[in-house]
This record gives C-alpha cells, structure tokens and sequence, in this order.
C-alpha cells in the first residue's frame, strides 16, 4: 500500500516535469528546423498542461490575476 503511493508521488514528482521539459526541448528543435507549425504548438501546450497540472503554476508577469 505504501509503494503504491510512493510509486504517485515519485510519478508525479519525478517524471512529469522531465517529461514536460522533453516537450519543450523537442517542441524547440521542431521549430528551429521547420518554423512553428501545428505539431510544436501542441508540444508546447502539452508541456504547459503537464506542468501546471502537476506542480508548478504559471507565472504572472504584473501579479494581476
């Protein structure tokens, strides 16, 4: 029972901010070599959607919410 968890936590701690940060950088690499384009795009989105579900929020540039 307590693997189970700690397997949730190392998962959602560990794994999906790399994988997020993997998106970005293939995201990167697609728009170097092709110009943006539909697939970076979702890459891109993707990893905003990992990320801010998973831990970190986004930030606000003034503080305004």
């Amino acid at each position: 029972m307590i693997w189970t968890f700690a397997r949730k936590v190392i998962l959602t701690a560990i794994l999906v901010p790399l994988g997020a940060a993997g998106a970005r950088r293939l995201s990167a690499a697609v728009e170097r070599r092709r110009g943006p384009n539909r697939a970076s795009r979702l890459l891109r989105q993707g990893a905003d959607t990992a990320q801010t579900l998973f831990g970190r929020k986004k930030r606000r540039r003034f503080g305004f919410r």
